[in-house]
Formats: structure tokens, sequence, C-alpha cells
């Protein structure tokens, strides 16, 4: 799992004035936050330059799954103009994950026994339930740096480098954008590159994909079949954007981007159940995935000002090469509420299952090329309800409070499930609770 909240600050309430710096805060924030890196002007840095200091957004996360993942993650951003329109930016994130991972083998009507990812010790799973590796637990720290200027009146570039450090894996980037001003500053064009290289190193090493697991053993003893003790892929970013402001209350965004990655793509600590005609399992492999894939999406966003609200409604369409699509709505309404505001939030997200998802695999049949039970590469639907709370304070200072209710269902994309496998549970959904404060000055 993949922690991808970053701190969210909005700029609606800005749209009829300072058209010029406004457009190139939004269109440098969703630039960023499609290529993976942070650190851009904010809104509230460009309306306050004069001042010349350094602005600060902090936020405290937590992301709480029932029964299975739980995690905490903490996030501050400084941001400073040095010159005129000339941005430092600079972010640091901690997160720490613990909790229960499923595995991707299937339920089964009795107890059954896993060895641990390092190989060494078991954990056993009750009957009916969905097999969790109760050890998921991991530490995360990433740092993102960037500069933003301009470099004519109607250009300004951006250039980033991201580092991040978990227990088993390393990611390094870097990124750099250009956006262009039309139209008496109403128009903007933005293209944006970045690249990242990711080792991971995973307890117990890479697994031989495919391979049968051997029977788990109480002893210190790991005799699982390995191919290394590393790997790494790359990633290669590609973004194309236009934002054009409509009218003094409303803005719009259109955005393409590209994605190529190469490497390893395999979860080393994912398995796929191999069961008989009773829907018994008779042993478990290690799941493969391709070594590439190539991903495409489109975005449009429209942020509309009223008297006194504020509405903000986006979509998004991606698809792949590993036939995986989906379709993202997302909704805000802002309201003024007492001295501050409210804005409820809804989003939905429909994803099309991989080519090679199975949630299992039939005895006597024969091994795919590819096959993974991972239930995140499978068919759903996911749903986040929830609203945020702010409350401006003295000298340009905000305080926010957000809660969410997330829930994902897995689906079956058609597979007929034998024998026992209809009395248990495959395709069990995922509930979370999101709870998160930002302080912003």
């Amino acid at each position: 799992m993949q922690l991808t909240n970053k701190l969210q600050k909005t700029n609606q309430q800005t749209l009829a004035r300072n058209k010029s710096k406004n457009l190139k805060s939004l269109l440098t924030a969703a630039t960023c936050s499609l290529l993976g890196t942070t650190g851009q002007v904010n809104a509230k840095a460009q309306s306050q330059t004069e001042e010349n200091q350094w602005q600060f957004d902090t936020a405290l996360m937590y992301y709480g799954e029932t029964d299975r993942v739980t995690a905490v993650e903490g996030i501050i951003a400084a941001t400073k103009e040095f010159d005129d329109e000339e941005f430092l930016s600079l972010k640091l994130t901690i997160d720490s994950l613990t909790g229960a991972s499923a595995n991707g083998a299937v339920a089964q009507p009795y107890v059954q026994t896993f060895a641990r990812p390092s190989g060494k010790g078991t954990f056993d799973v009750p009957a009916g339930e969905t097999p969790l590796d109760d050890t998921f637990k991991d530490t995360r720290v990433q740092v993102n740096a960037s500069w933003a200027q301009p470099l004519t009146t109607d250009y300004t570039i951006s250039t980033g480098l991201h580092a991040s450090k978990e227990y088993d894996y390393v990611s390094l980037g870097l990124n750099a954008s250009l956006t262009r001003d039309f139209n008496k500053k109403n128009t903007t064009v933005a293209v944006g590159f970045a690249a990242f290289y990711d080792e991971i190193e995973p307890e117990g090493g890479i697994p031989n994909p495919l391979a049968i697991l051997p029977e788990p053993k109480t002893t210190a003893i790991d005799d699982r079949p390995r191919i290394g003790s590393s790997d790494n892929k790359t990633t290669i970013d590609v973004l194309l954007g236009l934002t054009q402001v409509i009218n003094r209350r409303a803005i719009m965004q259109f955005n393409y981007s590209f994605s190529k990655v190469d490497g390893y793509l395999t979860d080393p600590f994912k398995i796929v159940s191999v069961v008989d005609d009773l829907g018994l399992v008779q042993n478990q492999i290690y799941e493969k995935r391709p070594d590439n894939r190539q991903k495409h999406s489109i975005f449009w966003q429209t942020k509309y000002h009223f008297t006194s609200t504020v509405v903000d409604f986006s979509y998004r369409y991606l698809w792949d090469d590993w036939e995986i699509s989906s379709h993202t709505f997302e909704l805000r309404y802002r309201i003024p509420f007492g001295t501050g505001y409210i804005e409820p939030h809804l989003r939905h997200y429909m994803q099309e299952a991989a080519e090679f998802y199975r949630p299992f695999i039939e005895q006597g049949d024969a091994y795919p090329s590819y096959v993974s039970a991972d239930y995140r590469v499978g068919e759903m639907n996911a749903y986040t309800l929830g609203f945020k709370y702010g409350l401006p304070l003295k000298n340009g200072q905000e305080l926010s409070f957000r809660i969410e209710y997330y829930q994902q269902d897995p689906e079956n994309p058609g597979y007929d499930l034998p024998g026992v496998l209809q009395d248990v549970e495959l395709f069990e959904s995922v509930e979370a609770l999101i709870v998160q404060i930002n302080y912003s000055f």
C-alpha cells in the first residue's frame, strides 16, 4: 500500500483576483500531483509576496482500516519567495504503517498456517477468514525540494528532487516543468517531466515467481525458492496541461499524463492459491506480474466561485497495457460556516481488473505467464465520503480538520467459485477512517 495523501490547499476564494499568479499556482499544483512531485508555490505564499517570509503548511493524518492496516503520517512543507515570483519549496513526510495485509490466498473452512515473509516462523488464519499477514510494519521518510522562477514575463520553470526511504525500499527522483501564459495570462499551458529510480530489498529476498511455496515451518530455517536479494525499477512520467480562466468566477483545467515503468513490478509478499474442484487449497504459488507497464490518464477539473460558495468538480480516466482502466469522480463544495467554512467531499472510484488478475488457480490448469490475486489490481468500486472544516486565524494563518469514511468493495470479475469457495468471503470489503489536522502559518 502506498500513501499518496498530500497537503491540499484550495484557491477558490482568489479566483476573482490576481488571476495570473493563481493560474500558475493551480497549474503547478496539478502538475506536481500527477508527476508525484511536491513543494510548489501555494496561493497563500503568492498573496503575501510583500512579506517575503517563509510560509508553512503542516498536517497530521490518521488512516485506519478495520482489522487491517493503520497508518499515521506527518507532513511539514515550507515555501519562501526570494525575489519576485522565485520560490524555494521544501517538504518532509514521515509515516508509519502497522497492521495486517491480505497476502492473496483464499479463505478456507479450516485453519490455515502460513510462513512469515522472512520465511522464519509461522502464523495461523482462522477458518473462514481472509488470510492476513499481521507482520506488516514499516516507516517511511520522504524529502522533496523544488525551485520555481519566471524565465520571462510569460514563461515559468520549476525543478525538483525527491528521495524516500523505507525499511526495504528506496526511491530517488527528479522533475521539471515549464509553463507558458497566453491571452493576457488567462490561458496557461504546461509541460512536465519526472524520472524515478526505485530499489526494493524485501525481507527474505526476491521469491521465484510462480514457484510453489514450501510447507511452513516453525523452525528458523528458510527454504523458500529465491532468485536474489533485491531488484529495481525505473519510472518516466510526462504531463501536458492546459488551464483556462473562463470568467471572473470560473477556472477550468485539462491534463494528459503518460507513465512508463520498467523493472520489478511484482509484489514479493503476495501469493496465489491453487484449489481443487471442491475449492480446497492444494498449494500456494508466488505471484508474477509483467516487468513493464505503460499508463495513460486524462484529467478535467472545474472550479466555480458563486457569491459565497465554491464548487470543485474533477474527473479522471486512466488506462494501461495491463488492461486496468479506472474512472474517478470527485466533488468538493465549500460553504461559509460561522467565521470559517465547511467543505463536504465525495469521491467515487471504479476500476476494471488487470488481464492477469485471478482470485485463485484451479488444479490441473496450466499456470498463466502472469498472475496475481492482489485485490488492488482486481475489479473494484471505492467510495470516500466526508468533510473538512477550516478556520482562518490571524495574519493569514489557518487551522483545518478533515474526517472521512472510505470503503473499497472488490468484486468478482466473472469467475465461477468451486465448492467451499462459495461459502467463504473471497471479495471482502475494506473500510477505513481518515482523520487529518492541518495548520498553515
